[in-house]
């Protein structure tokens, strides 16, 4: 055990600088601490911390790589309800440019949406040249809520099956870099997220009606997500699973897979050095008790 415990040291020391290493990134290049510790113990605050800051260092990375050549890069986020997507999500985007990296989770479609090609409220979220658009939740709605929960017809969901890998092709032909993950939540881990956000009230609104019915129908959703992986885990845009029992490690994981799809360079520029301040030439400030402060209260 302690001879063990030497050579995982050495090998830490052995790692190099992550940012020597990512010029194109294969997967094997990230950093690797985190499968240091057994997948059963939980992982310590201060490797998750430190990863995580490093992994969303080079997040920051790829996105001057995305606008600096003009990229397109949409991310599908699926998975169960209460599995994680969106604190993956919120670390992602943590330290990005809103204007560059953007999230789209759109709500229950319009009366008018409803009669419009099935793909055609999407269509207008997709990335432009030097964007990163991480969809929370997506078209496969139809395939998962709408399937289970009687939303669409069965034609139409045969016709989603039929058009999705279609569809998607034409995206990943016209220069968009599509990765789709699904966020896998055991039966028990979720119910026990549940009762976290009925416990919690800063969470309580995190459940739905929607939520809950879908608990019920814990079985028909398993089905709908073996047959939408049938028909559309194909080769131009295959479906990465993430393992999510565990949060932290799933975040871990997925942001350094998504870092490992997008080949990029470091474009850190050098070292800024401030300019002196203007000069004062005698501008009268007004005073300053005419202004209106927030009260302090703390």
């Amino acid at each position: 055990m302690g001879k063990k415990a030497k050579d995982t040291k050495v090998s830490e020391q052995k790692q190099p600088p992550l940012t020597e290493t990512l010029s194109a990134p294969p997967l094997s290049s990230l950093p690797t601490e985190v499968a240091l510790t057994p997948p059963e113990h939980p992982l310590p605050k201060k490797v998750y911390e430190q990863e995580l800051q490093r992994l969303q260092i080079e997040l920051v990375k790829l996105q001057e790589w995305v606008k600096h050549q003009g990229l397109k890069v949409a991310v599908i986020f699926e998975g169960r309800d209460a599995a994680g997507k969106g604190g993956t999500i919120k670390r992602i985007v943590q330290s990005l440019n809103p204007r560059i990296c953007r999230v789209v989770a759109l709500g229950t479609p319009t009366e008018r949406e409803k009669t419009q090609w099935y793909f055609q409220r999407y269509v207008p979220h997709l990335p432009a040249a030097g964007e990163i658009v991480l969809f929370d939740r997506s078209w496969y709605n139809r395939a998962g809520v709408e399937r289970v929960m009687g939303f669409c017809t069965e034609a139409e969901y045969h016709e989603f099956l039929r058009s999705c890998p279609e569809f998607e092709c034409m995206l990943v032909r016209s220069g968009i870099i599509l990765i789709k993950y699904w966020f896998s939540v055991s039966d028990a881990e979720q119910e026990r997220r549940f009762q976290a956000r009925i416990d919690d009230p800063t969470k309580r609104w995190k459940l739905s009606p929607m939520d809950l019915k879908a608990r019920e129908k814990w079985v028909e959703y398993s089905i709908a997500k073996d047959e939408m992986f049938a028909q559309t885990d194909i080769k131009r845009s295959p479906w990465y699973v993430v393992r999510a029992d565990d949060k932290k490690r799933a975040r871990l994981n997925c942001m350094r897979h998504l870092l490992s799809m997008v080949p990029y360079k470091d474009l850190t520029p050098e070292p800024i050095e401030l300019p002196p301040r203007q000069v004062d030439t005698g501008h009268m400030r007004p005073p300053i008790g005419i202004q209106t402060f927030v009260p302090e209260m703390y």
